[in-house]
């Protein structure tokens, strides 16, 4: 149930680095104050993702096997099997993969949880058109679709995230939010989602990735830094509004 998921285990970090030495250094670090290390393409292409998971699984770690499965259903149902052979967390299909794909990915998920991904976070403007309709409509019949399939939760961007929370219909999904930034990570760029925002309007799980591995000297290590993102988390989710 994720209403007992500790803080921290709320907390995935990315690992968009191009080889294992470097994922270990991440990992080793910051195991223990961490809930999962997603594997993204980049990781993918340069070590492979069977490699990934088990360097994750052996130091203790859960892994977010971020594929983003987009293929006929035979095919993702045949992934899906794979990669929960490998003991990963959870993974990820894309919903436009279509409502057959999202069911044979529930089917084979073993004991992972499957996550439909809606829109990709940088996708706006002209280019959502490219799904035939406006990112929000489209964001809702993904959420509808992956719902309907059984999927266990959506990842979705945070200008999309707040509608989702606020559709009663979505209650039973869970959400993990990607593009989210604690302040001291902002830099130039100002009105982003810090993890206790993002939290306290409704998301299960967010996704962070350098903005926690490099924080500010002032901030400390990166576990420190996991350390005070988990406590913000742990305030946000105390004062969430019921």
């Amino acid at each position: 149930m994720t209403d007992e998921l500790e803080p921290k285990d709320r907390i995935i970090v990315d690992l968009d680095v191009s080889n294992l030495t470097a994922a270990e250094f991440i990992i080793r670090d910051l195991v223990r104050h961490v809930g999962c290390f997603r594997i993204p393409l980049r990781l993918h292409s340069t070590v492979g993702g069977p490699a990934a998971v088990r360097l994750i699984n052996s130091l203790g770690g859960k892994a977010f096997y971020s594929g983003k499965f987009h293929d006929t259903p035979p095919n993702v149902g045949m992934a899906a099997k794979e990669v929960a052979r490998m003991g990963v967390k959870m993974f990820d299909v894309h919903a436009s993969s279509g409502s057959k794909a999202l069911k044979a990915a529930v089917r084979n998920k073993g004991d992972s949880l499957v996550f439909a991904v809606t829109l990709f976070p940088m996708l706006s403007g002209e280019e959502e058109t490219i799904y035939g309709s406006s990112g929000i409509d489209k964001v809702c019949q993904f959420a509808l679709m992956a719902k309907d399939a059984g999927c266990d939760g959506i990842i979705c961007s945070p200008k999309d995230f707040e509608w989702v929370c606020y559709n009663r219909m979505l209650e039973s999904l869970a959400k993990a939010v990607s593009g989210v930034f604690p302040k001291w990570a902002w830099g130039n760029r100002k009105g982003l989602l810090t993890p206790g925002e993002a939290i306290k309007a409704g998301a299960t799980y967010v996704i962070l990735d350098a903005s926690i591995m490099n924080p500010p000297k002032d901030m400390g290590t990166p576990a420190h830094a996991a350390e005070l993102i988990a406590e913000e988390i742990s305030f946000a989710l105390e004062h969430k509004e019921k």
